[in-house]
């Protein structure tokens, strides 16, 4: 969700009780109120539209890991097939993709509990602005009936706002701690093109020394199985 959609549900969430007070003191004060949850209304359909996104994402997600692990059993068994025809050749490649795919798997699951822990905060942030919604069609009753009674008014829309207040300062609170985790800093190195070129090398010797050890390892299995 972007940074602004954050802020904005931060915002009717806890900064618009003051809004509300603002309002009796207008004309239209009942259609600046309506107009509030209107606003309120719009955002939770913003909301839920990330949610799809992030909901579609997980799916896509799901599929791609689990065609990776699938992917990588059937390559197991190719190999082995390609050393049964003798094509030790054919069996380093299936060995070498599955290094890839090895690879591939922690970050497909990685990215899978990004997208379920984002799909909680944004159910939450759905059910804080629906109850601010309700909160708020509550006191605009109660700001109209105080204005209908005037001997009334006073105490009834101050006991109303300051009780509207608590409550705002305490979701405010809760969604400055939801929001304001822990941010970890990248730290970056500098390396010259000479030592970049020596690392890569070390990789492509380490792969083939994997590869190289799959293939004997296989070979010892199927001996041993016969």
């Amino acid at each position: 969700m972007s940074e602004s959609l954050v802020l904005r549900v931060k915002r009717l969430v806890s900064g618009s009780v003051n809004g509300l007070v603002d309002a009796l003191e207008t004309a239209n004060s009942e259609v600046v109120m309506r107009e509030a949850i209107r606003e309120i209304e719009r955002a939770i359909d913003d909301v839920r539209e990330e949610l799809g996104h992030v909901i579609a994402n997980r799916h896509q997600t799901v599929r791609h890991l689990d065609r990776a692990k699938t992917k990588l059993t059937e390559l197991g068994d190719r190999a082995k097939l390609a050393v049964e025809q003798g094509r030790d050749d054919l069996a380093e490649a299936a060995f070498s993709r599955q290094l890839d795919l090895e690879g591939e798997i922690p970050t497909h699951e990685a990215r899978l509990g990004d997208l379920f822990a984002k799909q909680h905060e944004l159910d939450g942030y759905i059910a804080a602005l629906d109850g601010r919604k309700r909160q708020m069609e509550a006191d605009i009753t109660a700001f109209v009936a105080a204005r209908e009674t005037a001997a009334e008014a006073a105490g009834t829309v101050g006991g109303v706002a300051n009780d509207a207040e608590r409550r705002a300062d305490k979701a405010q609170a809760a969604f400055e701690r939801a929001m304001n985790g822990p941010v970890g800093a990248a730290a970056s190195t500098k390396t010259d093109r000479e030592t970049m070129a020596k690392l890569n090398e070390l990789d492509r010797l380490s792969r083939s020394s994997q590869v190289a050890d799959r293939l004997a390892g296989l070979k010892r299995r199927m001996q041993q199985a016969g």
